[in-house]
């Protein structure tokens, strides 16, 4: 087990650890912004199809708790995935990633605000 992986799923979201990958950091004096992209990895409602990762949604910014006395910023970037038989654009829906889960009230609230965003 990766010891940062574990850290981080204690001080953020576990789905948000497991889905998205942190692309990067910045820390600007009382501010800390943590950069995520959606995981490559094809959703498993998608399996039955052809797809492939095509590009981003426009980044969205969700403020989270304090860290040692620093505002936390979440700037996370959902993956999209172009349906090569449609040529629909396809996006992950949280509502399934969501279900037999364990998670806070905050981060049910967060998922409702990611799968509404439409970017």
């Amino acid at each position: 087990m990766d010891p940062y992986i574990d850290l981080l799923k204690v001080l953020l979201p576990e789905l948000l650890i497991t889905h998205f990958d942190i692309a990067k950091h910045e820390i600007d004096k009382d501010v800390l912004h943590l950069h995520f992209e959606e995981k490559i990895k094809i959703p498993l409602e998608f399996s039955s199809k052809t797809v492939i990762a095509h590009g981003f949604h426009k980044a969205i910014t969700i403020q989270d708790f304090p860290v040692r006395g620093k505002k936390v910023y979440l700037h996370i970037k959902r993956r999209r995935w172009l349906d090569k038989k449609t040529k629909a654009i396809v996006q992950r829906d949280w509502d399934l990633v969501a279900q037999g889960t364990r998670m806070t009230v905050e981060f049910a609230a967060f998922l409702k605000v990611l799968n509404n965003y439409k970017g």
